[in-house]
């Protein structure tokens, strides 16, 4: 795509464009709103315009924008309303597709033609599978000569007809498809198309159903390994090492490591069978057994373990992780196939009796673990749902095996460790804090030394268990009594942006307690990169926010 041009005329771009109104170039199609709102991605964002106007009737919006300037120009005149900006562009929308989100509406205006013909049906097919059941998909179409700086390419709705019944999405029929040019160009016109995807079009409910309930199972480990990679989407989508059109990568590391702590309960402390009969596990060596004198919250992701313990672990992840190759992502197909559905490969490298760090470069050691990326995204999208269907087909399993206990037993030791909300160690920073100095509340400004404070979860810990760093922040009683187990409306955590950076910055960075912060934020956030600053993490709590408000419909709050 033609990028330049715009960075080199930024100013003028962005004059242009806000020059017109969201109602008068997007009239045509207005009506399909509905008055609705969800979740809006503007694809080549511009000026902000369009995504402003979706803002104002009440929508999330997500703007892409490649070019740098414009973008900047544009995401300062939105600065107040519910908009997310991100450096990603057509074909590929590579950072969009990292977050498994799926968009009620997709607007694509004045893009197309800056597309080469031998791209438009992989970007064609790449947003029809962002959409969600019953979304929208508008795209449109300039037609007349160019500019002479900028690259067009002739356009037609008839190809896009055309890869909709590849895609089977469903033309929506407008009254006025062509529109004379606002700007009075001379021959140029526009002309819009709009498709509805009727339902999720991935097969990925059935096939998780299939797997759930009807396939054979002569263990748990089909089971253990679901549950596994919907705590990964769910908890740690930042551990994504790679996504193409098909496959999400993960670390093998990662998969073994959430594998333990599954089992650790079930095995170490309540020692409920796991497969019928008196037979041992092939995770379960002697390094498994030895985590015993461990908790699972010892060694999740994002902590440092101690020389002692190091070796322990590492050596108890690489035999998980062998284990779950050849046994249940060996046996884990497609309904009605020999296929495997999970793929993965093994690494050696040599495990020393030093201490280590359970982040993302040393999770990866062990390997590479491949998800289908339509199945990832269900996990991602509805763990809330797919979860509690794994847990009580695992019940029903051990219950078949073991009828020594009830039903409450087998659910008590399948309750995954969360740990307690605990705030201790972030209160003593705040002390040590505002022995030195003050402390402001994040969310009202006001000075903490004179007030009785608390320690907020920015996001719920009753919704979204997550006691990491970041995210826990200094309040006032008052604010935190208020904000209750709501989440921070878009414009508050923005507004808080500052003070929140500040504090990090005060009580972490430099300090024993920065590599967990980083380590952790990587796991949990989504796009933050391999050298993540203070700003990234605040960018990436940004697009959690807006994955955990349309993913759990949670309340909003707007503040004091």
């Amino acid at each position: 795509m033609t990028i330049s041009p715009y960075n080199r005329n930024a100013q003028a771009f962005f004059t242009q464009y806000q020059s017109l109104n969201f109602e008068q170039v997007h009239r045509d199609w207005i009506s399909q709103l509905n008055g609705q709102g969800g979740l809006a991605l503007d694809v080549g964002a511009g000026s902000g315009r369009d995504a402003l106007g979706l803002a104002e009737r009440g929508w999330d919006v997500i703007a892409v924008e490649p070019a740098s300037e414009l973008r900047r120009l544009g995401q300062s005149a939105t600065s107040e309303k519910t908009i997310q900006w991100m450096d990603d562009a057509l074909p590929e929308l590579a950072r969009i597709r990292k977050l498994s989100y799926r968009f009620d509406l997709i607007l694509v205006s004045a893009v197309w033609m800056h597309l080469p013909p031998t791209s438009r049906q992989r970007a064609f097919r790449i947003l029809t599978e962002l959409l969600a059941p019953s979304g929208l998909l508008v795209v449109t179409l300039r037609h007349g000569p160019g500019d002479g700086e900028r690259q067009f390419y002739e356009v037609s709705r008839a190809e896009l007809d055309s890869f909709a019944r590849q895609r089977a999405v469903i033309p929506v029929l407008l009254s006025d498809v062509r529109q004379a040019d606002e700007l009075e160009r001379k021959d140029v016109w526009w002309e819009t198309a709009a498709y509805r995807l009727p339902d999720d079009g991935t097969g990925a409910l059935p096939t998780l159903r299939h797997i759930i309930v009807n396939d054979n199972k002569s263990s748990t480990y089909k089971l253990g390994l679901l549950r596994t990679l919907v705590r990964i989407a769910d908890s740690s989508p930042g551990l994504i090492l790679n996504r193409s059109d098909d496959w999400v990568e993960l670390p093998l590391g990662a998969v073994g490591l959430f594998w333990l702590m599954l089992y650790h309960p079930l095995v170490l402390k309540h020692r409920l069978r796991q497969a019928p009969g008196a037979a041992g596990y092939g995770f379960a060596r002697e390094d498994f057994y030895e985590l015993e004198k461990l908790s699972p919250l010892d060694f999740r992701v994002g902590l440092a373990l101690s020389e002692e313990h190091a070796p322990v672990v590492m050596r108890a992840i690489k035999v998980a992780s062998a284990n779950i190759l050849k046994n249940p992502a060996k046996f884990t197909t497609w309904p009605g196939t020999n296929r495997q559905i999970f793929e993965g490969g093994s690494s050696r490298f040599p495990i020393r009796e030093e201490p280590v760090r359970l982040d993302k470069k040393t999770l990866e050691q062990f390997g590479r673990f491949r998800v289908p990326a339509m199945l990832w995204d269900t996990f991602s999208r509805y763990a809330c749902w797919v979860e509690p269907a794994i847990v009580n087909e695992w019940v029903n399993l051990m219950g078949s095996w073991e009828i020594r206990y009830s039903m409450d037993t087998f659910h008590q030791a399948l309750q995954w460790a969360e740990g307690r909300r605990d705030t201790a160690f972030v209160r003593k920073m705040v002390e040590g804090q505002l022995s030195s100095g003050s402390v402001e509340c994040v969310w009202t400004a006001r000075n903490l030394r004179a007030l009785s404070y608390d320690i907020d979860h920015c996001f719920p810990w009753s919704r979204w268990s997550n006691n990491d760093l970041w995210n826990l922040l200094p309040a006032s009683h008052s604010a935190n009594a208020a904000k209750s187990e709501k989440l921070p409306a878009d414009s508050l955590l923005k507004a808080a942006r500052p003070r929140i950076i500040e504090w990090w910055q005060r009580a972490v960075v430099g300090t024993d307690r920065e590599s967990q912060f980083f380590s952790e934020a990587e796991a949990a956030l989504p796009l933050l990169g391999s050298s993540p600053t203070v700003d990234c993490v605040f960018e990436g709590m940004l697009q959690q926010r807006l994955r955990l408000k349309n993913n759990l419909q949670l309340t909003e709050w707007l503040g004091m």
